[in-house]
């Protein structure tokens, strides 16, 4: 059966409505205030360095303070608390960085040594470095001539 093409037009348009009723209720979730930020959050890269792993995190704004990183079980865990003070007689606008709590946890692909294990913090990037356990590290063959 054929439609005519402002027939179409009105259904859009009820579909339209409802997605954007839907939107209201459900969609900008990421707006509303939490007490618990996104599992993707901070931004992270984990690059094999040889001997070590290396984890760049980037967490503007945060300072030492505000950050746990622990390793268990060949597992690096990054945790802690993200806050956004308003300046006093100031009033909030527009709130986009939520503060909140956050972790995010990354397996490990070989053992490291807790020891020598360390995280610096220096222009809103956290860089974790975890040096490789001695029996995981590269090592060398010689090869020999028979």
């Amino acid at each position: 059966m054929l439609r005519r093409w402002y027939d179409i037009e009105r259904d859009m348009a009820v579909m339209n409505e409802m997605r954007r009723r839907l939107e209201g209720l459900f969609g900008d979730v990421e707006a509303r205030p939490s007490t618990r930020l996104s599992g993707s959050w901070p931004r992270t890269n984990l690059f094999d360095a040889g001997k070590s792993l290396v984890a760049v995190l980037e967490v503007p704004g945060l300072n030492e303070d505000d950050i746990e990183v622990e390793v268990h079980h060949e597992a690096l865990t990054i945790s802690g608390t993200r806050r956004t003070d308003v300046p006093e007689g100031f009033k909030v606008h527009r709130h986009e960085r939520r503060p909140g709590k956050f972790s995010r946890s990354f397996g490990l692909p070989c053992k490291v040594d807790l020891e020598l294990t360390k995280a610096t913090l220096k222009d809103g990037l956290l860089t974790v470095t975890l040096e490789k356990a001695a029996e995981e590290q590269p090592k060398k063959i010689s090869v020999s001539a028979s």
